[in-house]
């Protein structure tokens, strides 16, 4: 499902998501509050996946999940963790 077949609605939902876990509200997921949303999500990921997950996320490598990357993540894949 690609972000154009999503609904207003449906982007609004993982929206809601993402500020969910972006506690300080700066608009990006840093690694501390990715690991708060795999204990949530997944809690019986193992540490290691931690690092290799948010890396694989994180497409552009900036050390942050921003929302078009979360978004991306959340409609393929979330739910491997």
């Amino acid at each position: 499902m690609s972000t154009e077949t999503l609904t207003a609605q449906q982007q609004a939902e993982i929206k809601s998501e993402f500020e969910f876990f972006d506690r300080d509200g700066n608009g990006q997921i840093d690694i501390t509050e990715f690991i708060e949303l795999l204990t949530v999500l997944a809690p019986k990921t193992k540490a290691s996946h931690v690092d290799e997950g948010f890396k694989l996320i994180d497409k552009n490598g900036d050390g942050y999940i921003d929302f078009t990357e979360f978004l991306q993540w959340w409609q393929q894949c979330w739910w491997e963790y």
